[in-house]
């Protein structure tokens, strides 16, 4: 409450500055050589709300009540200069016109030392420790010396150092209430010091400035550069007021302090509003490009103005507006064009970038290779000195293509494809070209996109090829398989069954009990053979698919693997018509999981659901078993299932819910409509 009543008192102070400006001839003015009181006002009325925030939500942090008294001091003596010179206008002056000149000519000097307190006591409201707490008192020390002096000192002695005169409407005022009888001897070499002082007191709180960016870490160094976003700004104000001129010095101050206020309250209050280390990046970029152009037009019209001379005023000015318009105009756009280029890259013209990467890109004939276009690209287009380029590769592993040296810090961009992430793009985190706008990021984003579409094709590709490879060696191997059993397994047991029956046939007439005998073991024979063929059949499609149907052979797998403790559901719904390869995924799928249910997870009960949904086949098994340790490798069984799945072109995942169990989950996409098996 304080702190808006504070606010509230410098808004009305400065609204009574404004008021009595109006009411003042401007020859008044004119007579005691003073601007208007509401332009000193300013200041003040710029840092209220700043203040009352700060005093209202840090009320402990003392630079909270320093800007708020700053704010009212501002105002304050605003409003003292507006009464002072319309208070002298009468004969005699109107009541509190000596306490006014007192206060502005005087007390007024005490506002030097706003700067060096805020900067001594931010951002945690206390002076540094150590060393550098005797700095900041010397600092004080040596800014408090010229108020001290200016308020103790008499008029005359000021106005002889200074080298004026004292306006003749003042002179009727009590000009001296606080003044100390000292020596003139005395106080004049006390006052040639107190101005290098003072400037002293200035150096010396930016010293500890420097001295708490540097020692910074985490929120506070993120506090201390919103305080160096404000001095940068304050530096560009003061440059442009020096560049071009004018009699309103006070609004360009108040302009900087009223910036300063700003940066210090969402530093104390909200520092991750805004990114300072790209707002401050972009503020020195683009505010250094700015002044850099401006001096340079200075230079080329006063040079201009020179080499026309004094041929007349008006044709010395149009002579000069033809030149320039002739000559120096498209210079200074092509100029401007290649200074922004080789400080910031090609990010101003975004149809160049996005062009000149789809040319690398088209170069490229791997995805190593794409990669690297990528990396080059974007460090081409920002001008960025490294850019690192990291996806998925087809087996899990992370590939990093770099451009440049990698920095210590950096910042991650996330590199997605249709929602889906495949990589991320990595940069400098610090850096005036690591700084970028709003359309910055959005180009950026654009060539993230083709990044992503880069990556995810070349990610596509390399699993292309290697599902290729492993079809082509699973089938290789599955024929060697089938190779090896029939040909030495049934073959044999078949070659027997033929000599046996031969054997058989040559005893049936004169020894028909060895014949019988034979015959026997033929039979054992001739069942091993399809015993053989059965585990083969199996192998290739399991006939239960096919005898019951994919919900009956997964309900007769249950109750074949589960013990008979366990409460085990099987429900189905849509399974009709399914291709052959994708019952024969969700059958081995749900019979590894119920294996595992019954062998790992002491579960009481088990469901298996299948649901057809969204063109894919939905496997779930849920028991209520004890789970999967966090730390276990993944088994054999486990990646098995993943396998499985992603064979075509589904997924498979194994979670533990926090409330106990094991959920195993695989989506098989269904392409179409396959041959009906069961």
């Amino acid at each position: 409450m304080l702190g808006w009543t504070t606010a509230a008192v410098t808004l009305a102070a400065v609204a009574g500055s404004a008021a009595l400006d109006l009411a003042t001839p401007h020859a008044a003015r004119e007579a005691v050589d003073s601007g208007a009181g509401w332009e000193i006002g300013l200041s003040g009325l710029l840092l209220a709300v700043p203040g009352a925030l700060l005093v209202s939500r840090a009320p402990r942090n003392a630079v909270s009540w320093v800007v708020a008294a700053a704010a009212l001091f501002w105002a304050l003596d605003g409003l003292a200069s507006s009464w002072l010179t319309y208070a002298v206008q009468s004969d005699p002056a109107l009541p509190g016109a000596s306490l006014a000149f007192w206060f502005v000519q005087r007390f007024g000097a005490w506002l030097l030392l706003g700067l060096p307190l805020l900067l001594l006591l931010y951002p945690d409201g206390r002076l540094p420790a150590g060393r550098w707490r005797a700095v900041a008192l010397l600092a004080l020390g040596c800014t408090a010396l010229l108020p001290v002096l200016v308020v103790t000192t008499p008029a005359d002695v000021l106005d002889r150092r200074a080298g004026t005169e004292m306006p003749e409407a003042f002179l009727g005022l009590h000009l001296d209430p606080t003044s100390v009888p000292l020596p003139e001897a005395v106080v004049l070499p006390l006052l040639h010091l107190a101005f290098p002082l003072g400037a002293v007191g200035i150096l010396l709180p930016l010293a500890v400035v420097v001295h708490r960016l540097r020692a910074a870490t985490g929120e506070d160094r993120r506090r201390m550069r919103w305080l160096l976003w404000a001095g940068v700004v304050d530096a560009m104000v003061m440059l442009g007021a020096l560049l071009f001129p004018s009699t309103r010095i006070s609004v360009d101050l108040a302009v900087a302090v009223g910036l300063t206020g700003l940066a210090v309250t969402v530093g104390l209050l909200r520092p991750r509003a805004v990114d300072i280390d790209r707002l401050l990046g972009g503020t020195l970029v683009y505010g250094g490009l700015a002044a850099g152009v401006v001096v340079l037009d200075l230079l080329v019209l006063g040079s201009a103005g020179v080499l026309v001379g004094d041929r007349g005023r008006r044709d010395a000015v149009l002579l000069t507006l033809l030149l320039l318009a002739v000559g120096y105009v498209p210079l200074r756009a092509a100029l401007w064009r290649l200074v922004r280029r080789w400080v910031l890259g090609e990010r101003e013209d975004p149809y160049r970038v996005v062009s000149g990467l789809a040319e690398r890109l088209e170069r490229s004939d791997d995805a190593d290779q794409q990669l690297m276009a990528v990396a080059a690209a974007v460090a081409e287009a920002f001008r960025s000195p490294y850019v690192g380029v990291e996806v998925s590769s087809a087996d899990g592993e992370r590939v990093l293509a770099e451009h440049g040296e990698r920095p210590a810090a950096v910042r991650a961009l996330p590199i997605a494809y249709r929602g889906e992430p495949v990589g991320r793009l990595l940069l400098p985190r610090h850096g005036v070209r690591a700084s970028l706008l709003t359309r910055d990021e959005r180009l950026l984003a654009d060539v993230v996109r083709q990044a992503a579409a880069a990556a995810r094709a070349g990610s596509l590709a390399a699993q292309l090829q290697a599902g290729r490879e492993q079809l082509v060696a699973a089938r290789e191997e599955e024929r060697r398989r089938l190779r090896r059993d029939l040909h030495d397994g049934l073959g044999p047991t078949l070659g027997a069954v033929v000599l046996r029956i031969d054997t058989a046939r040559n005893l049936a007439a004169d020894r028909p009990e060895e014949a019988d005998a034979v015959l026997r073991r033929v039979r054992d024979d001739v069942a091993a053979a399809l015993a053989d063929v059965r585990r083969l059949v199996h192998d290739l499609r399991p006939p239960a698919l096919d005898d019951l149907g994919l919900t009956g052979a997964v309900r007769q797998q249950a109750e074949g693997v589960l013990p008979p403790a366990v409460a085990v559901t099987v429900t189905a719904s849509g399974t009709a018509q399914l291709p052959a390869a994708v019952e024969v995924a969700a059958y081995r799928i749900a019979s590894e999981a119920l294996a595992n249910a019954g062998r790992h997870a002491g579960a009481s009960r088990v469901a298996v659901t299948l649901e057809r949904a969204d063109g894919a086949l939905v496997v779930s098994v849920v028991d209520d078993g004890i789970g999967i340790p966090p730390d276990a490798p993944a088994g054999v069984g486990l990646v098995s299932l993943r396998e499985r799945a992603a064979e075509l072109g589904g997924s498979c995942t194994v979670e533990c819910p926090p409330d106990g169990g094991t959920v195993v989950r695989a989506v098989l996409p269904v392409g179409g409509d396959g041959d009906r098996h069961g």
